[in-house]
């Protein structure tokens, strides 16, 4: 009996065994997480200050680095700005600044970043040769001439290239980080992995747009730059007016093959219309996509007045739009009683005294 009840008991514990087992899920049936994103914050205030090292080893991998450009780089003095992802100035800035100084680098232009410092705060990039020309090493060589007076290699004024750059932001300092970090920091602005500028370019656009290019379609609402990148350069260019609209017409193909004709209204597509080979005639005018605009018109200031023409008049004297009498006869002046002293009529005259 003990030994029955003993191989029971070991029965038990061995089934129990088994389900314990059955149920535990095993290491290969759970999920593995994804490793979280090493991609660093500008907000970052627990990381170290980046060492003279790291300092020296990003300036060594960026200067003369190639890249295909994301957004619009204005020519000036003032740059852009990228902290946590969002580039300033945006929107009406943009627009103006766009309209008023021009684009140094356009979206999807290839471009190469011509000087790297790190500040404080944030890391500067000039960008094909940023707002003010440098310097060569043999332009701030002086040799001493006759009598110890310096002579320089060149006194001419320093060209403005017509560059930019971009401020790469941080909270308080910039902190350590690698040269791959601060590419993933730089992606809306800078694009390292494209590999031609027509990839370079479509990766800026939205989706709607980018599949109609590629497949070499016209949008209404597109810009002539977009409509260049679907269709090429058109063969046949007509510049007509409409009323008071002047526009236009670019068209693609020729007879029997189907012809489009995409009408441009300023930097906008406003119309396309596509003649089959069998004789069918599609136009299209509703807007399609809808685009931020990236140049402007500056604003017109309010026109200072105009200073009135020159005239013989003296002062008091009707003008010309003055209405005159019917018969054509202007009254004449009154004239003073002859007791009455009449005023000097010009410099050294003297006032005619009663006789």
């Amino acid at each position: 009996m003990e030994r029955r009840g003993s191989g029971l008991l070991v029965g038990f514990f061995l089934l129990a065994c088994a389900a314990a087992n059955a149920q535990a899920p095993s290491a290969a049936d759970q999920p593995v997480q994804a490793p979280s994103a090493s991609r660093p914050q500008s907000s970052n205030s627990h990381a170290q200050r980046m060492s003279k090292q790291t300092r020296l080893e990003i300036i060594r991998d960026f200067e003369t680095q190639l890249f295909y450009a994301r957004t619009a780089f204005p020519m000036g003095a003032k740059g852009l700005k990228l902290r946590d992802g969002v580039v300033s100035p945006n929107g009406e800035q943009m627009r103006q600044q766009m309209a008023l100084w021009g684009p140094a680098v356009k979206p999807g232009d290839p471009a190469h970043i011509s000087f790297v410092q790190i500040k404080e705060d944030h890391i500067h990039f000039e960008i094909n040769g940023g707002p003010v020309r440098r310097k060569k090493w043999y332009q701030r060589v002086e040799v001493s001439g006759a009598g110890g007076v310096p002579v320089t290699g060149s006194d001419q004024p320093i060209e403005n290239p017509h560059g930019s750059f971009v401020d790469l932001c941080f909270d308080r300092y910039v902190p350590e980080l690698t040269a791959q970090q601060v590419r993933d920091l730089l992606v809306p602005v800078l694009d390292f992995k494209a590999q031609n500028k027509e990839q370079a370019y479509l990766d800026t656009l939205p989706p709607k747009v980018k599949a109609a290019i590629v497949a070499h379609h016209v949008l209404v609402g597109m810009s002539p730059d977009m409509v260049l990148h679907a269709k090429g350069k058109p063969p046949k260019k007509v510049r007509e007016k409409d009323g008071e609209t002047d526009y236009e017409e670019w068209i693609y193909g020729e007879p029997p093959q189907d012809v489009d004709f995409v009408r441009i209204v300023g930097d906008e597509v406003v119309r396309v219309e596509t003649m089959r080979a069998g004789g069918e005639k599609i136009v299209r005018t509703e807007r399609e996509v809808t685009l931020p605009k990236q140049e402007k018109e500056a604003k017109a200031e309010p026109a200072e007045p105009k200073p009135d023409a020159p005239s013989l008049r003296r002062p008091g004297e009707d003008s010309e739009d003055v209405p005159q009498p019917a018969d054509g006869a202007s009254p004449a002046p009154p004239i003073a009683p002859p007791d009455v002293p009449h005023p000097p009529s010009g410099p050294g005259d003297l006032v005619a005294g009663g006789r």
